[in-house]
């Protein structure tokens, strides 16, 4: 259970950021116990892959907190977020190891169907409300809602590696702001329909 819950936290946060999940697994790897990463995997904390992901999260940072840029920088993130949820699932290995579990070890494939699909499901719903939140605000949302994101994937990361019980409240929390979401592009497009004289 803990395996999958530290998988699906990661994978959460990647949907929201790509890059903040692979850092903070890197770096914990290299510091700490809490993350072991599997055979192959090894990779991802190496000094030297750690600094380009550093620096393609600060580019991320500052195109995701420009109006319009952001809608582009989303286009390109589509597949790159989703890879990074995939990628970050590998980091249950910890966790399956805490459980004594060894179907992850055997399934490796669950691990990215799972991260791939929940960094996708969270990555489109992003996509889907950033321009919402640019028009209704004439741009000065992008900012506040791009940090709020960003805090969010890193508090996401943590959690799912140190508390992973609390990343059911966290995916609830991200269900509850998706329903949201949806309920405000669909209330948008109604008033442009009505707009426009159509039923």
């Amino acid at each position: 259970m803990l395996a999958a819950l530290t998988g699906m936290g990661l994978s959460t946060a990647a949907g929201l950021n790509a890059y903040i999940p692979l850092l903070v697994v890197g770096v914990l790897a290299n510091f700490t116990d809490a993350v072991k990463l599997p055979d192959g995997y090894s990779w991802l904390s190496d000094w030297g892959v750690l600094a380009v992901i550093a620096v393609l999260l600060v580019a991320e940072m500052v195109l995701d907190k420009v109006p319009a840029v952001d809608s582009v920088n989303d286009a390109i993130q589509t597949v790159i977020r989703p890879a990074s949820g995939g990628v970050v699932f590998s980091a249950t290995s910890a966790a399956a190891e805490f459980e004594s579990s060894t179907w992850m070890t055997e399934h490796p494939w669950a691990g990215w169907v799972l991260g791939i699909g929940l960094a996708l499901v969270v990555h489109v719903i992003k996509t889907v409300a950033r321009p919402v939140v640019n028009v209704s605000t004439a741009g000065t949302g992008a900012p506040v809602v791009s940090t709020a994101e960003d805090a969010g994937a890193l508090g996401m990361s943590l959690i799912a590696i140190f508390l992973p019980v609390l990343v059911i409240f966290g995916l609830l929390l991200m269900a509850a702001l998706a329903w949201w979401v949806l309920r405000r592009v669909r209330r948008r497009r109604a008033r442009k329909r009505a707009a426009k004289g159509y039923p």
